[in-house]
């Protein structure tokens, strides 16, 4: 996924839960929904920022080795300004770019 292509608010915005519900037809199944992609995001958000500062791992024990490294801390700025995972996948539910079916319900 490319975070810098986002257009997710960064701040909490208080929703129309008419709109919400309008889209699954019950709020909580699209509560649901949001949750069960949020969980999606943030985990490849962290395999993504995991494998990203893999490459400054420092494997020597010594403590007076420990330096600054400014592409590091560049990396981590950048995942903490990109929005929540759960405002990605709020914005991503509302632009219809998520699929999601009831496996109960004959289509």
């Amino acid at each position: 996924m490319d975070f810098k292509k986002i257009k997710a608010p960064n701040n909490t915005i208080t929703r129309n839960p008419a709109v919400l519900s309008d889209k699954s037809g019950n709020l909580y199944k699209s509560v649901s929904i949001i949750g069960k992609r949020s969980n999606q995001i943030a985990v490849e958000m962290k395999e993504e920022l995991s494998r990203k500062l893999q490459e400054f791992a420092s494997y020597s024990d010594s403590l007076e080795e420990i330096f600054e490294n400014m592409e590091q801390i560049e990396i981590s700025r950048f995942y903490e300004k990109i929005p929540k995972p759960v405002l990605i996948a709020t914005q991503e539910f509302l632009e219809n770019k998520i699929y999601f079916r009831n496996p109960v319900d004959k289509q």
